[in-house]
């Protein structure tokens, strides 16, 4: 009787934690967790959505900041340990469905044919764009760009023998990466450097870095005196920001999709690079500047 009594209470006890195991990743109503990348601009903006969120919702919210790249925070969305991201346009469309871009496509096409992979693929939303275009952009110390005489990218192929690039980890992997700029520009750069996102531009200023793949909505492009070179051959697609959200979730609660969609177009390229600088020249703390942004333009009280 005993071990008819061990059979069934173990045969239940698989059952129990294979039920657990199916319930992961599903929404819990009325709780969304909230992060982003490894940089300043995605810690940012992780705080304005929480921060608007928790001012217009009764939701319990959680931030996880600088989570990790592009793959870990999509693993991290289909695992269900994350809700929702900020996530742009051309990374979702190149690295992570996997297309190719033609230099033709819009902005407006890019976006819509990565909404519907998303949906399809992964059943995970994109939301309204905030506004601004975050591209990768070339970039070196204004003299050195001067000496050289280079004004675009291809100028660069009769001197990137003599210099050094430097990207950080993720644009060493990524399909729209080194690897593929260099095929279409015929790039062969002496050196080849792994870096922080947050150091290249300091790197560049005092000449530890030649070239670096500056975002174009950071501040420290101006203040550093860095010259951004003209993408001649348009390699890169456009990178519009727009919050990223779990399908589950916004099942699980009705009019959430309503009040993120609020946030649409109130970001332009020059405001984030302006609340970039904030926090990069000025030290100011990521939360500070999403709460001070949402309640000058009227977001919130």
């Amino acid at each position: 009787m005993k071990k008819i009594i061990m059979i069934v209470f173990t045969a239940l006890l698989v059952f129990a934690l294979a039920a657990c195991g199916n319930k992961s990743g599903e929404a819990e109503p009325g709780k969304i967790v909230i992060s982003g990348k490894e940089f300043t601009e995605q810690i940012i903006l992780s705080h304005i959505m929480a921060e608007y969120l928790k001012a217009k919702t009764d939701f319990d919210v959680e931030v996880k900041e600088a989570l990790g790249g592009v793959f870990v925070l999509q693993e991290a969305m289909k695992k269900g340990d994350i809700d929702m991201y900020v996530e742009y346009t051309g990374t979702g469309y190149l690295n992570v469905l996997n297309n190719e871009y033609e230099p033709n496509q819009s902005p407006d096409e890019i976006f819509e044919a990565t909404k519907k992979g998303y949906a399809e693929e992964f059943n995970i939303a994109w939301l309204e764009p905030l506004g601004f275009n975050n591209t990768y952009a070339l970039g070196l110390r204004e003299e050195l760009a001067d000496e050289l005489g280079v004004q675009t990218y291809s100028d660069l192929i009769a001197v990137a023998p003599e210099l050094s690039f430097g990207a950080d980890p993720e644009f060493f992997e990524r399909g729209d990466g080194f690897d593929a700029l260099a095929e279409a520009y015929q790039f062969d750069f002496g050196v080849k450097r792994n870096i922080d996102p947050d150091l290249q531009y300091t790197a560049a200023k005092d000449g530890e870095i030649d070239i670096i793949t500056a975002f174009s909505t950071d501040a420290r492009i101006d203040q550093y005196e860095l010259a951004i070179l003209e993408d001649d051959q348009e390699f890169f697609p456009p990178y519009y920001a727009a919050p990223i959200i779990r399908q589950e979730v916004l099942d699980a609660n009705e009019g959430l999709e309503d009040v993120i969609n609020e946030l649409a177009g109130t970001l332009t390229d020059e405001r984030m690079r302006e609340l970039n600088g904030q926090v990069n020249l000025e030290g100011k703390e990521p939360k500070d500047i999403a709460i001070e942004f949402l309640k000058e333009e009227g977001l919130i009280e």
